[in-house]
């Protein structure tokens, strides 16, 4: 079993940064892709950003340029960090972890961001 643990949300005003972290436990062979995912009120649960075991990114189109996601493979950590925050991102954040040994993606319980206009 695989835990995942969000931490880092909170309320900012617009234009204002945060970095989010979060740290994967429990029985771990190896992980492949971590990401960030966000559901606003109302809406799907969207992709943010992925990261490789290589350290390959990818990126929502909205948040390019402004979010930046890396990653400590000796913690078995991912990062967020959020800069230039606007109200519409506004969300739930939840980190994930792809476990190819297991063939099973993991997720964490979410943390919240509020930026404030």
């Amino acid at each position: 079993q695989v835990q995942l643990v969000e931490s880092g949300g909170g309320l900012v005003q617009a234009g204002g940064s945060l970095r989010l972290s979060c740290t994967a436990s429990g029985s771990i062979f190896s992980i492949n892709d971590m990401g960030w995912y966000r559901q606003a009120p109302g809406k799907q649960r969207e992709l943010v950003a992925t990261i490789t075991s290589g350290g390959s990114t990818n990126y929502e189109e909205s948040v390019k340029g402004r979010f930046t996601i890396s990653r400590d493979n000796a913690k078995n950590t991912v990062y967020l960090q959020m800069n230039s925050l606007k109200p519409e991102d506004t969300a739930v954040y939840y980190c994930n972890a792809f476990i190819s040994a297991v063939e099973y993606t993991y997720w964490g319980q979410g943390t919240q961001v509020t930026v404030s206009s």
